[in-house]
This record gives structure tokens, C-alpha cells and sequence, in this order.
């Protein structure tokens, strides 16, 4: 893909998400795009690999979640797979603090790798297993935890708060979207709250989404 359609497709892809990127997004994912396949090629990062269901599926679908992130100092990706959303949203948000976790050592040499090669600061990769026990595992807490299609939504609640700062954030993200309703029984089951749900379809495919915030009661 080249530089021009990948700068036009991420541009109408942002304005059909309803979200707005700095200059400087653009280049410094098509070089992300760029680790990503040539990583691919060797080590089994992502079976997405066409380079506009890369840009859809991981840096879009990402991006989309920038309301729920922007104006926090800190975001803990758990279960961060090859870097998503966690990498997209610190180019996007570059003061944002980055923390992503996953148990598979390969993606977490991927995460490094990417981040160094796009000078990112404020990125690190862990390889840990999250079971709830944060200064055991070494995993840091913080002002948002987020993750993306990592486990069912039930298990993902009773696991999360354990990772939150006081005052913090749960973000889901999932795939067909839940009612309210099912939402808010999730969270009272956990001693959560639902603060906001929003249900979103990717630009170019219109595979459905939703993101759902959680805090602690």
C-alpha cells in the first residue's frame, strides 16, 4: 500500500470513528505496519496480515477508543497480543504512559522492538501472566486498564480491578455489542459501575463493536 491510500484510508477511516489524529499518526503507523508484516513473515504475531485489514482491524479499531483514553497519564494493556490497542493509542497520545502485557515472549520482544524502532517513550513490555496479583507479577497499576477482545467479559471484570489505581478506569473492548442491562449486571457482580457503553462499527468492513467503561463503586 502506499504512502497516499494508506494516508486516505486512515484519514476517512478516523472521520468515519468520529476521531481526530495529529500529523505525525499517519507516518508513524505505516512504519509500524512495516515491523509488523516483516516481523510476521518469521515469528506468528497476527493472522491479519493484508496491509488494509492491518490498518482496519488493528490501527482503526484502536483509535476508536481514543475518547475513552485521552486525558489519562497512565494505560495498562493487558493481554496486548502484538502491541493493540496499546501502541496506536500511545502514537496518538504521546505523554500517555504505555504499559503492555502479554504472556507470549515473542509478542512482547515484538512490542519492544516496534516501540524503539518509532522512538517511542514512555512504552513498556512485559512478559507476565496476569492472575490478579499485581506486585507479585510485576505488573504496575494504572489510571486505565484496557483490553481488547482478551477474555470474556465476566472474567475480565473479576480480574480488572486489581489493576486500576484508586479512581481509575476499566475499558472493554468487545466484539458484538451487550445491553445495557447486561452491562450494569456484569459490573454490580464485581462491585463496579457502568460509566459509559458506546457501540461502534469499524469504517470499512462494518464488523461491530462496543466499548464499555467500568470504576469501581
Amino acid at each position: 500500500m502506499d504512502n497516499t491510500r494508506f494516508a486516505d484510508l486512515l484519514a476517512s477511516g478516523c472521520r468515519s470513528l468520529g476521531v481526530t489524529v495529529g500529523e505525525d499518526v499517519g507516518p508513524r503507523l505505516q512504519r509500524l505496519m512495516a515491523e509488523l508484516l516483516k516481523w510476521n513473515a518469521k515469528v506468528n504475531l497476527t493472522a491479519i496480515t493484508a496491509p488494509e485489514e492491518v490498518l482496519e482491524k488493528h490501527f482503526l479499531d484502536s483509535l476508536a477508543v481514543l475518547p475513552e483514553v485521552t486525558g489519562a497519564a497512565s494505560l495498562l494493556d493487558l493481554g496486548a497480543g502484538a502491541g493493540f490497542p496499546g501502541i496506536p493509542l500511545k502514537i496518538a497520545l504521546p505523554t500517555l504512559g504505555v504499559t503492555l502485557v502479554d504472556t507470549v515472549g515473542k509478542k512482547v520482544a515484538f512490542i519492544k522492538a516496534a516501540a524503539a524502532s518509532l522512538g517511542l517513550q514512555g512504552v513498556r513490555g512485559l512478559h507476565a501472566r496476569a492472575e490478579g496479583q499485581p506486585e507479585k507479577e510485576g505488573i504496575p497499576r494504572a489510571e486505565v486498564l484496557i483490553a481488547r477482545a482478551f477474555m470474556d467479559l465476566p472474567d475480565w471484570l473479576a480480574l480488572a480491578p486489581a489493576y486500576v489505581e484508586p479512581g481509575g478506569r476499566v475499558v472493554a473492548m468487545l466484539g458484538k455489542s451487550q445491553t445495557d442491562a447486561e452491562l450494569a449486571a456484569r459490573a454490580a457482580e464485581r462491585q463496579l459501575r457502568v460509566v459509559s457503553a458506546r457501540a461502534y462499527r469499524l469504517p470499512f468492513s462494518g464488523a461491530e463493536r462496543q466499548v464499555a467503561v467500568f470504576a469501581k463503586e
